[in-house]
C-alpha cells in the first residue's frame, strides 16, 4: 500500500461541501480527507532518492546556514552601532577579514588606540595581508580615536563580540563544507554543470533548482516545473469582466525564490536574457511590468534547463533568442 497526499488547501476549500458548516475540528477532518482520496483527488509524494537526495538535504543544510552566518551578521552590526559606529565608515562589509583580525586584538576604540597605528599594522604583516596596510591602519585608528561609541559595559562588549566572532567563522567553515559537497553532488548528475555555462547562472542556482525539482525526468514538460514553482498563470475573470493575470504562488516557495533571484541576475548579466526582458516591458502590445517580466524571464528558464536536462543539449544564446516569436504589430512603436 502506497501512501498518498492530499492538499491541505484542497481540505480547507473541501469542507463545507457535506454539512454547509465552516466548522473545523478533529472529527471532521478525517471524514473529509477521506471523501476527497475515495474520489481520487490525491497525489503520490515525491521522495527524492540517491543523489538527489543527498543534494536536497545540503541545500536545506545550505539555506539553514546562510540564514544563521545573516543572523550573526546583523548582531555585528547591531554591535558596531552601540560601541564602534565608525567601524562602518572604515569598513563598508563589517566582516572584511583585515577589520575581524584588529577586533580579536583590540575590539573597543579605546583598544584599537593603545594598540596604535604601528601595533594595527604589524597585526596585518604577521598574517601577510597584502591588500591593507599604513594608510588603512590611519585610517581604523582615527575612527577609533574620535569614536562616539557607547564606553559602558566594556568588559560585556568585549565578551559579546569575541563569541559573535567565533560564531560567525564556525558557521562560515561550515557553510563552505557543504559547498564544497554540493558542488561534488551537482558533478554527479548528467548536464548539470553545463547549465553554469549559462552567464549569470552559478553553482547555488543549478544546485537549489536540482535540490527543489530532484531528478527531472519524472515530469512530461516545462509546464509542471512551471506549476512546481508557483509560477503557473491564474486570472479572475466572469463574463466581460476580464481580471488580471497573476501567478498562483502553489508550489515551492523555495524554488520560486532561487528562479526570480537567478531571473535578476540574468537580467543584469546575460545579454540575452537582458534583450528579452527589454522586448517583454516595451512591446506596443500588452508590455509586461518589470516583476512580471522577470516571472516571464524565470519561466523561460525552466524550459532551457528543462530542454538541456532532458534533451543533453548544449545552451545555444542565438537559438534562445531565435526561438522568441515577435509579431511586428509587436514591435511598431506606440
Amino acid at each position: 500500500m502506497k501512501p498518498v497526499l492530499v492538499n491541505p488547501h484542497h481540505v480547507k476549500k473541501s469542507k463545507e461541501l457535506d454539512d454547509n458548516n465552516p466548522t473545523k475540528n478533529d472529527r471532521k477532518d478525517p471524514k473529509v480527507i477521506a471523501g476527497l482520496i475515495k474520489d481520487g483527488r490525491y497525489s503520490y509524494p515525491y521522495l527524492p532518492d540517491g543523489v538527489y537526495a543527498d543534494l536536497r538535504t545540503a541545500s536545506n543544510l545550505r539555506f539553514q546556514m546562510q540564514s544563521e552566518l545573516t543572523r550573526i551578521q546583523n548582531r555585528i552590526s547591531r554591535w558596531f552601532s552601540i560601541y564602534f559606529p565608525e567601524y562602518k565608515d572604515v569598513y563598508g562589509n563589517p566582516d572584511a577579514k583585515s577589520g575581524m583580525m584588529i577586533l580579536k586584538v583590540a575590539p573597543l576604540p579605546e583598544d584599537i588606540v593603545t594598540l596604535g597605528v604601528e601595533g594595527v599594522n604589524r597585526i596585518w604583516r604577521e598574517a601577510k595581508l597584502k591588500a591593507v596596510g599604513l594608510k588603512r591602519a590611519k585610517t581604523l585608528y582615527e575612527a577609533a580615536e574620535h569614536s562616539i561609541g557607547n564606553r559602558e559595559g566594556e568588559t560585556a562588549a568585549r565578551l559579546e563580540i569575541r563569541m559573535l566572532l567565533e560564531d560567525y567563522e564556525s558557521r562560515a567553515a561550515r557553510l563552505q563544507e557543504i559547498m564544497t559537497l554540493i558542488e561534488t553532488l551537482v558533478k554527479q548528475i548528467p548536464m548539470a554543470e553545463k547549465l553554469m555555462e549559462i552567464k549569470g547562472v552559478g553553482i547555488k542556482t543549478v544546485s537549489g533548482f536540482l535540490a527543489e525539482v530532484g531528478d527531472i525526468s519524472r515530469f512530461d514538460n516545462p509546464k509542471q516545473l512551471q506549476k512546481l514553482a508557483g509560477l503557473a498563470i491564474k486570472e479572475n475573470s466572469s463574463g466581460k469582466h476580464k481580471g488580471e493575470t497573476t501567478i498562483t504562488k502553489r508550489g515551492r516557495k523555495r524554488l520560486r525564490y532561487l528562479l526570480f533571484e537567478v531571473a535578476m541576475s540574468l537580467v543584469s548579466k546575460n545579454t540575452e536574457f537582458s534583450q528579452l526582458h527589454q522586448y517583454y516591458t516595451t512591446r506596443r502590445i500588452n508590455p509586461l511590468k518589470k516583476m512580471q517580466s522577470l516571472m516571464a524571464v524565470a519561466c523561460k528558464l525552466i524550459r532551457i534547463f528543462y530542454v538541456m536536462l532532458t534533451k543533453q543539449v548544449d545552451y545555444d544564446p542565438q537559438k534562445m533568442i531565435g526561438d522568441i516569436r515577435r509579431p511586428e504589430i509587436y514591435l511598431q512603436a506606440a
